[in-house]
């Protein structure tokens, strides 16, 4: 059997699945919550052509934003050291995942304990004016889970991405 690690940095997980070309490299990095970089009348900018978005730290150094999952808001973690974007349950099942389609046959250990995963492809991932197509993702127990992840499956379909001076930018 073929087995893949897939580490979630701070708050969730490793993943033992079966694709081994699809396998991530945890990295130094922090672990990305935060806030956006707002304009003055405190909207969510992107730039006119919608390829960038920058996002701020907050307090603990953590980068997040209001994501938009197959047309669903959703305030996501970014996590760098994630693999895949990862759901919980109950997110995944008002994004129309059936139980039929939710095949929790992955195990996971998270911070809360073991558990079993689910993998799916998301249609679309959004923030800002950003859209990428075919993100993969696992769908984790609400119990192990209680967030959503963006993870690396996202952010290498980026153009770029970096940090500096307490921003993550993000480019299409």
């Amino acid at each position: 059997m073929l087995v893949r690690t897939v580490i979630f940095a701070s708050v969730a997980a490793v993943l033992a699945t079966q694709i081994p070309t699809l396998m991530g490299k945890r990295s130094n990095e922090a672990v990305a919550s935060a806030n956006f970089v707002t304009g003055p009348s405190g909207e969510q900018p992107a730039t006119p052509n919608g390829g960038t978005m920058r996002l701020r730290a907050d307090a603990q150094g953590h980068y997040s934003g209001d994501f938009r999952i197959n047309g669903r808001q959703v305030q996501g973690l970014i996590d760098t050291g994630a693999t895949y974007v990862a759901l919980n349950e109950s997110f995944a099942r008002r994004l129309g995942y059936t139980g039929n389609q939710l095949d929790f046959r992955y195990s996971v250990n998270t911070a809360n304990g073991a558990t079993k995963a689910a993998h799916v492809t998301l249609d679309r991932v959004e923030i800002g004016g950003i859209r990428v197509r075919d993100v993969e993702a696992f769908v984790l127990k609400d119990d192990a889970l209680t967030s959503t992840l963006v993870g690396m499956s996202f952010l290498k379909k980026l153009a770029s991405y970096s940090v500096a001076d307490g921003s993550l930018s993000l480019k299409q």
